[in-house]
C-alpha cells in the first residue's frame, strides 16, 4: 500500500516536494515511479528510480527541474519538483513495480501493481 503527499497549489517557478511511504517489507525490492495525469492526457511516467536507487529516469519536460530519491530504511520515494510551470499541473501518483519489471518498459503503467492514491498539484501562471 502506498501514501501519497505533498501536493497543493504553487505559483509558477515555485517549487514542492512531493512523498511517498510504502507499508510492507518488498518496498527495497521495487524499483518506484512517479507518474502524472493532466486534464484530458494519459498518464505518464515523470520519474523512476531502481531499488538501490542508483538509477534514475526523467521525462524529458522535467530534466533539471525534478529530483527523484528513495530511502530504503524508511520505506520512502520523494519527488522534489522545483522551477514549477503551469504545465505541470496534474494529479501525481506513486507506483511501485512488480519485482519482475524490466527497466527499459518502466515507462509503461502496466509494469506497476501498486499505486498511491494520487495527489493534486497545480501551477498557477
Amino acid at each position: 500500500q502506498l501514501q501519497a503527499s505533498g501536493g497543493g497549489l504553487v505559483q509558477a517557478g515555485g517549487s514542492l516536494r512531493l512523498s511517498c511511504v510504502a507499508s510492507g517489507s518488498t518496498f527495497r525490492t521495487r524499483a518506484m515511479g512517479w507518474f502524472r495525469q493532466g486534464p484530458g492526457k494519459e498518464r505518464e511516467a515523470v520519474a523512476r528510480i531502481r531499488k538501490t536507487g542508483d538509477i534514475t529516469y526523467y521525462l524529458d519536460s522535467v530534466k533539471g527541474r525534478f529530483t527523484i530519491s528513495r530511502d530504503n530504511a524508511k520505506n520512502t520515494v520523494t519527488l522534489q519538483m522545483n522551477s514549477l510551470k503551469p504545465e505541470d499541473t496534474a494529479v501525481y501518483y506513486c507506483a511501485a513495480a512488480r519485482t519482475s519489471q524490466i527497466w527499459s518498459a518502466g515507462g509503461d503503467p502496466n509494469t506497476y501493481d501498486a499505486w498511491g492514491q494520487g495527489t493534486l498539484v497545480t501551477v498557477s501562471s
